[in-house]
C-alpha cells in the first residue's frame, strides 16, 4: 500500500458507502483488555452484501484487514493498525423458527442471546450467559464453559469464503473441538450467521441456573478489571490456573498488567494504564515459567494482533 493510499484509506473506504466509517480509532475502546494502538479505519458493514463489496475492495487493493467482534479474546499491540478493522455489529438479525431453533447474525451478542433463549424457555445456552463476545467470535473460537460449548448447540454456520462465496457448513464440517473450530484453522473465512438448536426447558429453572452462575463468576473472577477472560486453555487433565498459582505467580505484575490474585488464569489491566506490551510480556513470562517448571506447554487462548 503506497503512501498516498495510506492517507486516502479512510476516504476510499467511505466512498464505498458500505456502512458507518470511523478513522484513527483507539482499539483500547474496542477490546476488553482496554489496550491497543489506533486503527486507521474502522467500518461497520450494513449487511452481508455490503461486507462482500468491502472485502472485494480490500483484497483487490491488498489492504490489511481484520474482522473484530467485541474484542474479548484479542490482544492488539500498541502500534497503529495500518489497515481496516471490520465490525459486524450491524449483522445482528435474529429469528426463532421450527421447534427450538434460532438463526442469528454473527454480530449479535452471545450473552444477550443466552438470556433471550432462557426467557423463551429454551435450554442449552446457559453456559454462554457470562461469555462476553459476539456469536461470530464464539463460533470462531468454540467458546464454552461449564462442560459445554458452541459445538454442542450450533447445527450449521453460514460463512463467507476467501473467494467471497457464501456457503453453509454443517456442524461436522465445522470441526468443533475444545476452544477451536474450522474457522481458526482456515483464516480468511468469515462467520456470517449460525443456526442454534436448543431444547425445551423451564424458564424459572434456567433463570436460576444463570443467576447462580453469575454469582459464582463474581466470586471467583476479577470481573471488576479489564481482562480477556482465561488466558490459557486448560491442559489435558489439569487446570491452568492451578499450575500458575502453584508457582506463586498470583499478583505478579509487569507495568500495568497483573496476574489476578482472585484467579491466576486471568491477567488484568489493574490500573487501566497497561500497555499491550505489558500484557504480552506477562503472558509469555507465565507461559515460560510453567513450561520450565512442569514441562507443560500451555496454549494461549488470546489472539495476538498487529505484533509483526
Amino acid at each position: 500500500m503506497g503512501e498516498n493510499m495510506k492517507n486516502e484509506l479512510y476516504e476510499l473506504v467511505e466512498q464505498l458507502n458500505v456502512g458507518r466509517c470511523e478513522k484513527d480509532v483507539p482499539l483500547s475502546k474496542h477490546t476488553t483488555y482496554k489496550v491497543g494502538g489506533k486503527a486507521k479505519v474502522m467500518v461497520y458493514p450494513k449487511s452481508v452484501d455490503h461486507l462482500i463489496k468491502l472485502m472485494k475492495f480490500l483484497k483487490a487493493q491488498k489492504i490489511k484487514h481484520k474482522v473484530l467482534g467485541l474484542g474479548s479474546n484479542v490482544l492488539f499491540s500498541d502500534d497503529i493498525y495500518d489497515g481496516v478493522i471490520i465490525r459486524l455489529s450491524e449483522i445482528d438479525h435474529i429469528e426463532f423458527f421450527g421447534r427450538n431453533k434460532i438463526r442469528v447474525g454473527a454480530g449479535y451478542s452471545l450473552m444477550k442471546l443466552s438470556l433471550l433463549a432462557a426467557k423463551k424457555g429454551l435450554a442449552g445456552l446457559e453456559f454462554a450467559s457470562g461469555i462476553p463476545g459476539t456469536v461470530g467470535g464464539a463460533v470462531f473460537m468454540n467458546a464454552g464453559a461449564y462442560k459445554s460449548d458452541m459445538g454442542y448447540v450450533v447445527t450449521e454456520v453460514k460463512v463467507l469464503t476467501p473467494e467471497l462465496k457464501i456457503i453453509t457448513l454443517e456442524n461436522k464440517e465445522m470441526n468443533f473441538h475444545y476452544r477451536t473450530s474450522f474457522l481458526q484453522t482456515h483464516p480468511g473465512y468469515i462467520c456470517l450467521e449460525a443456526v442454534i438448536k436448543l431444547t425445551k426447558g423451564d424458564k424459572n429453572a434456567l433463570d436460576e441456573v444463570i443467576k447462580e452462575r453469575r454469582q459464582r463468576r463474581m466470586e471467583s473472577q476479577p470481573l471488576e478489571y479489564p481482562s480477556a477472560g482465561s488466558v490459557f486453555r486448560n491442559p489435558e487433565g489439569m487446570f491452568a490456573g492451578k499450575l500458575i498459582e502453584d508457582l506463586g505467580l498470583k499478583g505478579k505484575t509487569i507495568g500495568g498488567a497483573k496476574v489476578s490474585e482472585k484467579h491466576a488464569n486471568f491477567i488484568i489491566n489493574f490500573n487501566k494504564k497497561a500497555k499491550g506490551s505489558d500484557i504480552k510480556k506477562l503472558i509469555e513470562l507465565v507461559h515460560d515459567k510453567v513450561l520450565e517448571e512442569y514441562n507443560v506447554d500451555m496454549k494461549i487462548e488470546q489472539e495476538f494482533v498487529n505484533w509483526e
